[in-house]
């Protein structure tokens, strides 16, 4: 199984009220989103067997048993499929797909192709096929990154917007410098998490962004997880200030001392930063390679600092 395949599983697992709320707005109308979802992986399995001598990769990614608000006994399947590449028998195999699963189930299917490649010109939408009278014409829902408008995706609210969006960032890896790119992936960071999302989902997300996007250089990497423990930890340091002024208030100091309370704010910030930055330059120095110059510039200290670090580990 491919690593981005592996990673759309997961992700559709765990946003997929979402996904149906960005395909369909009135997606509460028609689902009970109060009942779980339930994925047919193994029933898959039984539908599309592998040959034992086949190591070909399996195509589809999900099929889902959905509740609607008609009751028990009212369900669809959702199937969905994430295309990273032009295949001229995609349509045809998405056909395959839906004739096996309704002989199976003889339930309504509504088919989703999401296509995450970089070519203009693969948009399949249909699987057509006539022959002497007899034709078939059979239609799916079809979502090609590229054509996604990046400001409408980041103004929405809905959690798969934001995977949207780090898929069209990914697709631009290769223009520009991975100076630009770790730029494009912190601001996508940070605007995930500006978002009134469940701790949950922002932690599936966030999985997804940091593997889907991927730098060849070590350093970036290194740098991407210290800015993102950066932004993890803003919480606590919240909770830093606010035991300061508690603190101080709690001695009289708040009133008529405003100036020793931001002093004494700013000692305790300080010496949490610090701490930080002392804790990430130990664990660069002990779990890799890299030289003083690189962990220095990585963590944004000065060589000295980090020399005096090392001088401990080695004492």
């Amino acid at each position: 199984m491919k690593r981005d395949d592996a990673l759309w599983k997961g992700l559709l697992e765990d946003i997929f009220d979402d996904f149906l709320r960005f395909h369909f707005p009135n997606a509460d109308d028609l689902f009970d989103m109060s009942r779980p979802f339930e994925f047919l992986d193994k029933e898959l399995e039984q539908l599309f067997p592998a040959d034992e001598n086949d190591f070909s990769p399996k195509y589809v990614d999900k099929l889902v048993k959905v509740i609607t608000k008609e009751g028990l006994e009212g369900w669809i399947l959702v199937h969905i499929e994430v295309q990273g590449s032009r295949d001229r028998d995609f349509a045809e195999r998405m056909f395959t797909y839906y004739h096996r699963i309704k002989d199976k189930y003889n339930k309504p299917i509504t088919a989703f192709a999401i296509l995450t490649d970089k070519n203009k010109s693969f948009r399949p939408t249909a699987f057509v096929q006539e022959f002497l009278g007899t034709k078939i014409n059979y239609e799916f829902n079809s979502y090609k990154v590229l054509d996604a408008d990046t400001e409408l995706l980041q103004q929405s609210n809905n959690p798969f917007a934001i995977a949207i969006l780090t898929v069209q960032t990914a697709l631009l890896k290769g223009t520009f410098d991975e100076e630009k790119l770790f730029d494009l992936k912190t601001d996508l960071a940070k605007h995930l998490l500006s978002k009134a999302i469940s701790k949950e989902k922002i932690r599936s997300l966030m999985r997804f962004l940091k593997l889907y996007i991927r730098f060849d250089n070590e350093r970036y990497i290194l740098k991407f997880e210290n800015t993102l423990n950066q932004l993890a930890n803003r919480q606590t340091t919240m909770g830093l200030e606010e035991f300061v002024l508690d603190r101080a208030k709690r001695q009289g100091l708040y009133e008529g001392r405003k100036e020793g309370i931001k002093e004494g704010l700013k000692e305790g910030m300080e010496i949490a930063r610090l701490e930080k930055e002392r804790a990430f330059v130990t664990n660069l120095l002990k779990k890799t390679s890299l030289d003083i110059l690189q962990i220095a510039d990585i963590a944004g200290v000065t060589i000295t600092f980090v020399e005096e670090i090392k001088a401990t580990l080695t004492a």
